[in-house]
């Protein structure tokens, strides 16, 4: 399977995982998470990297950011980030910040896990499941209408 396939599946896993958090039913253990993963047909070693990648960031401590700089500043991209961000990524990104959404840490956050993560470049939908989960990682129920917004691509719902 090649290399981006796997990982758009494992962020699928991922994207699901999070999902079954957000949501407010019956909790899922882990062990019906990855039965119902698996039934849908996600096999053992790609439900195994979700989980690693998970455990990975949630472990992490967010990255040491350089100064806030004001909210008017332009964020300007490395030959690699723009190699990895198409325009329509980055155009997302300014659209987060612009709508105060991010602030400078974390958008340098889901930059560098973006080119950490990425052997090519993201697709708009990989770059909204990065950015959801580390916002989640960070912030989680004081989040949880923005990430549906923004899987959903609802920005009216934002304003109100």
């Amino acid at each position: 399977m090649a290399a981006n396939s796997q990982r758009e599946r494992v962020l699928t896993i991922v994207s699901i995982i999070a999902q079954y958090v957000m949501e407010e039913r019956n909790p899922l253990t882990e062990t019906d998470i990855v039965e119902e993963l698996l039934a849908v047909g996600f096999d053992e070693e790609e439900i195994d990297a979700a989980f690693v990648w998970m455990e990975d960031y949630s472990l992490e401590s967010p990255s040491e950011a350089a100064p806030s700089m004001t909210s008017s500043s332009q964020r300007v991209f490395t030959a690699e980030e723009a190699r990895v961000l198409s325009p329509e990524a980055r155009g997302f990104l300014l659209r987060l910040r612009t709508m105060g959404l991010l602030d400078d840490a974390n958008q340098e956050e889901i930059i560098d896990r973006a080119v950490d993560t990425a052997e090519d470049e993201l697709s708009l939908k990989e770059l909204k499941t990065l950015t959801v989960l580390i916002l989640f990682a960070r912030y989680q129920n004081d989040w949880r209408r923005e990430f549906d917004c923004i899987l959903d691509d609802d920005w009216s719902r934002l304003y109100h």
